[in-house]
């Protein structure tokens, strides 16, 4: 790839240099916008995608981590080899691109983006090589949330194949799951699903506790909020030894009647 990338969307050029690259990808300071796309682009990647290496601001990287559907579409690609994550004390100047071929810049102005590229091999090779080093020198970012296939794989198997597709329905109809005015976090999103197909806290707690959603505590306090709320509804369910388990139910009449594609957005505006 030697020719410029102007007036593109940040998308078209990601997927440019996916396409194009061979070997080793570095990414270099993308912007917290360039670092969803990327999660994006890749995911849906039709192809081989190289082995991508990502430095970036750990402020940045946390920041946009804070979303379930990018952290675990990410932890999918890590779990593939496709991509690691490193932070850097200092963040370098330029968001580039770079492969052992080209090194991409890129630049923004206004709500144009534009890849600046060359192909001369000695530039190329300087910055190969400088932005290795630094790669070699940066600190691994940790990535706690877990893969999205996994949380699905397990849905399906511990709790039902229809609140694995509950689940995913709602996820594909937001746009982020922050649970911070912008979306549902993965916990209420988990409990809406459950309560939907009449699960048991103890399973989908203890499901989310195993495949690394958050601690039964969590799910507990989540549930207890929800329920406050009148969104969900519990009943006893007596068991043969120790104390009845709460199977939870839909409280409000509105969540009832909702779709999949209206139940996060009328989840919400109750919640909100």
């Amino acid at each position: 790839m030697t020719s410029n990338l102007l007036d593109r969307q940040i998308d078209d050029i990601l997927e440019s240099v996916l396409e194009t690259s061979s070997g080793t990808l570095l990414v270099v300071n993308p912007s917290a916008d360039a670092i969803e796309e990327f999660v994006r682009v890749a995911t849906a990647f039709d192809g081989d995608l190289p082995a991508v290496r990502m430095l970036a601001d750990e402020r940045t990287l946390k920041d946009v981590m804070d979303d379930f559907i990018v952290a675990s579409n990410a932890a999918d690609l890590i779990d593939q080899e496709a991509l690691e994550l490193r932070t850097v004390a200092e963040t370098p100047e330029n968001s580039l691109l770079i492969t052992e071929e080209s090194v991409v810049a890129l630049v923004t102005a206004g709500n144009r983006v534009g890849g600046l590229t060359t192909d001369d091999e000695e530039f190329v090779s300087t910055a190969y090589d400088a932005y290795e080093a630094e790669w070699a020198d940066a600190s691994s970012f940790k990535l706690r949330t877990p893969p999205i296939s996994r949380v699905r794989e397990t849905l399906e198997s511990d709790i039902s194949p229809e609140a694995e597709q509950d689940f995913t329905n709602i996820l594909n109809s937001l746009e982020t799951a922050r649970g911070d005015g912008e979306g549902l976090d993965e916990v209420t999103i988990s409990l809406l699903v459950a309560a939907k197909n009449e699960a048991l806290l103890y399973d989908i707690s203890k499901w989310g506790e195993d495949v690394g959603i958050a601690s039964k505590a969590t799910f507990s306090r989540t549930k207890t909020k929800l329920e406050d709320m009148g969104l969900i509804d519990t009943e006893k369910v007596p068991i043969d030894v120790g104390r009845p388990r709460l199977r939870l139910k839909i409280g409000d009449e509105r969540l009832r009647t909702a779709d999949n594609g209206q139940l996060a957005t009328v989840a919400q505006s109750i919640l909100n």
